[in-house]
């Protein structure tokens, strides 16, 4: 797929890989969970691929220690996607706000496009990513109905703009997961520093998320087509039927 001339502003790419992939074990014992096969290639390469088709050239890959030879392994320095790989390592699990913060000194200063590496699509994130170049400061977030929302940081909504994200609420207030793709220009990793640790001991991307919303600088897209996370076993086989069904071509946008 050919990005087009309109894509050219630069954002840089940020793929989150780490964890200990606890909930597919024991297919983690010996493996990242991202490099795990779905349809027809390991998970990473569709989040790869995905920044290729909205024209993200400059990428960066963090992972845990157990796991970054495995990974630079399999990708090298991303010449074969047509981008340059950087890597760097999560020492602790600590959330995904707290691996995002590692990508400070590799974004310096230009805005960044996120997606958390277990997460498939089955169309291009490339109008999202257009969407956010449009918006030239703030945040974007990816919205997606879901049939079990308490698993994800859920959106309430107005009628114009996401109002509040409440991560994994007992009671939703709506079936909008935030799913995980997000856009941030350069304010973030300030606002990263400024968060508290949330009850279970990790600083959430909902922190960061909802910090926007304070700012009134957040804007949403709701993701076409079929989308899942791939962290159980049930949304492994998900995500290998949706690539699965397209040898794992990411579709164009109507």
């Amino acid at each position: 797929m050919s990005p087009s001339p309109e894509h050219k502003q630069s954002i840089k790419g940020v793929i989150l890989a780490g964890g200990m992939g606890t909930r597919l074990y024991p297919l983690t014992k010996a493996t990242n969970k991202h490099l795990l096969p779905v349809g027809q290639e390991p998970m990473i390469y569709h989040l790869i691929r995905q920044m290729r088709t909205a024209a993200i050239e400059d990428i960066l890959v963090v992972t845990s220690t157990d796991h970054m030879g495995d990974v630079v392994r399999c990708l090298g320095s991303g010449e074969e996607f047509g981008c340059t790989l950087s890597y760097k390592v999560q020492e602790k699990a600590g959330g995904i706000a707290h691996a995002l913060a590692l990508a400070e000194n590799f974004a310096g200063g230009s805005p960044i496009c996120v997606i958390l590496g277990d997460n498939i699509f089955e169309y291009s994130i490339a109008p999202y990513v257009g969407g956010f170049r449009k918006q030239k400061t703030g945040a974007r977030v990816l919205l997606k109905q879901v049939g079990d929302p308490e698993r994800y940081g859920v959106a309430a909504l107005d009628e114009h703009q996401v109002i509040e994200i409440e991560e994994k609420p007992a009671q939703p207030k709506s079936s909008l997961a935030v799913v995980g793709l997000y856009l941030y220009d350069d304010q973030v990793f300030d606002i990263i520093r400024a968060i508290q640790p949330s009850a279970r001991g990790e600083y959430e991307i909902t922190s960061v998320n909802n910090a926007y919303i304070a700012r009134g600088q957040l804007q949403y897209d709701v993701c076409v087509g079929q989308w899942t996370d791939a962290g159980t076993f049930e949304s492994l086989a998900e995500a290998n039927r949706i690539l699965g069904a397209t040898h794992n071509r990411i579709l164009e946008h109507g």
